[in-house]
């Protein structure tokens, strides 16, 4: 395992300091971006723009989210520690991580089988340990552990899967980003059985969210 030094702690300083200046308050996600090791979450050959507030490939077509989208995706599920969360799109298992250093209790569904192979090995090696992650379908859920507190979408989709409402506990907080091309990051919460409100807040650009079709 790569090495997680003085060098790397201060780079990711110096980013905690640039998501704060774009307005990025909430102390545990501050916390969690300074902590994780996001340079081990990496391909080798990008370890040198690991701090830098930029996406990057991760093999099978996929990226792992510039830090700002990490940090603004977990500081809109107003998280509280021991939450259940369902997480759709696994990717590096940075989220994950990010997610599981604020104390939830996570669920995390990976579609492709290079990076769920992965992160199964990557996560618990750096000492992150996720409820379950899954092999599957993120348009389906994991109906298993419903209903969850919090759902997070770590891509675009183009509407609002009905199954991920139907698997969100009422008083529960959805945080997607909708769209085709490009998306809103888009709030929901549960406030009934059969009522949702919807908030939208900003642009963003997410590789798509890719449903099976068997």
């Amino acid at each position: 395992m790569k090495q997680d030094t003085t060098k790397h702690q201060g780079k990711r300083h110096q980013l905690v300091s640039v998501l704060k200046q774009k307005g990025i308050t909430q102390t545990a996600v501050l916390d969690a971006i300074g902590h994780i090791p996001r340079h081990l979450f990496l391909d080798s050959s990008f370890v040198d723009h690991a701090y830098q507030d930029k996406a990057f490939p991760i093999g099978a077509e996929q990226t792992i989210s510039q830090p700002y989208t990490v940090a603004f995706q977990s500081e809109q599920l107003h998280l509280k520690a021991s939450m259940k969360v369902l997480e759709i799109g696994t990717g590096s298992g940075y989220q994950t991580a990010v997610l599981c250093h604020m104390g939830a209790k996570v669920y995390s569904i990976e579609r492709q089988h290079e990076l769920f192979r992965t992160s199964l090995k990557r996560l618990p090696a750096l000492g992150y340990k996720p409820k379950k992650l899954i092999f599957g379908d993120g348009y389906k859920g994991y109906p298993e552990q419903a209903p969850y507190d919090r759902i997070i979408v770590t891509a675009g989709a183009p509407s609002v899967p009905q199954t991920l409402l139907e698997q969100l506990a009422i008083g529960g907080r959805m945080v997607i980003p909708v769209g085709e091309t490009s998306q809103k990051m888009t709030i929901i919460t549960r406030t009934s059985e059969n009522d949702f409100q919807k908030l939208e807040l900003g642009d963003f650009r997410f590789v798509p969210l890719l449903q099976d079709k068997n």
